[in-house]
């Protein structure tokens, strides 16, 4: 098990990250976020709440479950239950920064596209990931806003933990051979 980040630099990266959305995006009258549901939206909560909290703003944010856009929904190999979907707002000529944890395979941010059309039509579509895998790519998409870089190969896995689920905000690169902890 390989440390990426640790509490202190998992801190700092997010911070940069809504230093970047607030440079980009000013008072976010025409911006709206939207975290990807599972595991995007511990990110995407942690941007909104440290942006609200520098900047006096309300901000739009949403959370968006793609589990019936997903392209092995019907494969039969794994079981995929819901999570909720809260959007409560336009997304119509707005800007969309799409909000997830690790960009691998770039399929989950394609299905997060094909659903944000049932919400409305977009100005513009940005991604914003904590941990980007470049050389994992199936599909060509990438990232406006990256934490962190991980060169990997398919038999490793990122695995983000998050204080939220009772662990420390850390992340690691684990070789498939290695059990997790």
């Amino acid at each position: 098990m390989k440390p990426i980040l640790d509490k202190q630099k998992f801190k700092v990266v997010i911070e940069r990250l809504a230093h970047q959305l607030i440079e980009n995006h000013s008072n976010f009258s025409e911006t709206v976020l939207i975290g990807l549901q599972p595991r995007g939206i511990f990110l995407a909560d942690r941007l909104v709440t440290y942006i609200e909290s520098i900047t006096n703003l309300h901000l739009q944010y949403g959370k968006l479950d793609i589990t019936f856009y997903r392209d092995d929904f019907n494969t039969g190999k794994e079981i995929h239950l819901p999570n909720q979907t809260e959007i409560d707002f336009s997304i119509e000529n707005k800007k969309v920064v799409l909000i997830d944890d690790v960009l691998f395979t770039g399929r989950t941010i394609r299905s997060a596209m094909d659903a944000l059309v049932d919400f409305g039509r977009p100005q513009a579509v940005e991604l914003l990931v904590l941990i980007d895998r470049r050389f994992s790519r199936q599909l060509p998409i990438q990232a406006d806003y990256t934490g962190v870089v991980v060169d990997s190969v398919r038999t490793q896995k990122v695995k983000v933990f998050w204080k939220e689920h009772g662990k420390n905000d850390e992340v690691f690169l684990i070789d498939n051979t290695v059990a997790e902890r």
